[in-house]
């Protein structure tokens, strides 16, 4: 854009905003829009930001050097969305650089339509191939599940212990165990390194333990402690 086209594109500017063209004005903007010329869609560039209401209804619009450039990049990419490049066959890649930036050109400038919508692939697989896949068992897509907890346990479960709930201390799934009196939302120290027993056991399959067979458990447990205290004792 030289001095003259911005001069021209000043004028356009005032009849929205009644600003005074200058000599200063037009050697300034075409120093900043160097690089764009002025097409139309440089002009539409300047009716869509007075399109927009500011924020404050106050606010006097005053478009600027960057506002042109940037609403009309937005103009141009808006008809490249849907832009799919046509090659041709055995050509160089200086043959599709070219070929490439050409299309893009010519629908960004608006010289040609751009695209209205994608190609949607058509067709499906083999009757032979569904038909082996129903004999092997399939019953088509998957079915939606009847309620949140389904669909919750569908995407969390996950293999060991921490595939289930901990009978324990409650740990809900995917959530280490954690310490006596310690909830969800407020736990109490760190998480256990090691899953709770009765949930390894639980995610084997095993059945919990009777009173009887956990107070021996228990009673194991102490009968080790103490041991180790004393052979520690008789060591000091």
């Amino acid at each position: 854009m030289n001095e003259y086209e911005a001069a021209e594109l000043l004028g356009h500017c005032a009849a929205f905003d009644n600003r005074k063209p200058s000599i200063a004005a037009r050697t300034a903007w075409a120093a900043a829009l160097h690089d764009v010329p002025l097409d139309a869609d440089t002009k539409a560039a300047v009716a869509a930001y007075y399109t927009i209401p500011p924020k404050d209804p106050d606010t006097r619009l005053w478009i600027l050097p960057h506002h042109v450039r940037t609403l009309r990049t937005k103009i141009r990419s808006a008809r490249l969305v849907n832009f799919q490049y046509e090659p041709v066959g055995d050509e160089t890649t200086g043959e599709y650089l070219v070929r490439y930036r050409g299309q893009v050109q010519a629908i960004a400038s608006g010289r040609i339509p751009p695209p209205v919508g994608r190609l949607a692939l058509d067709g499906g697989p083999p009757k032979a191939f569904m038909d082996e896949l129903t004999a092997r068992g399939w019953e088509g897509n998957r079915t939606v599940p009847d309620s949140d907890e389904q669909a919750l346990a569908d995407t969390v479960r996950r293999a060991g212990p921490l595939g289930v709930i901990c009978p324990a201390c409650n740990a809900p799934i995917g959530r280490p165990c954690h310490a006596p009196g310690a909830t969800t939302k407020q736990p109490l120290g760190k998480a256990r390194s090691k899953p709770h027993s009765a949930r390894i056991r639980t995610a084997r399959g095993q059945p919990d333990l009777t009173p009887q067979q956990r107070a021996a458990a228990e009673q194991c447990i102490r009968d080790a402690s103490a041991r180790h205290l004393a052979e520690q004792e008789t060591a000091q």
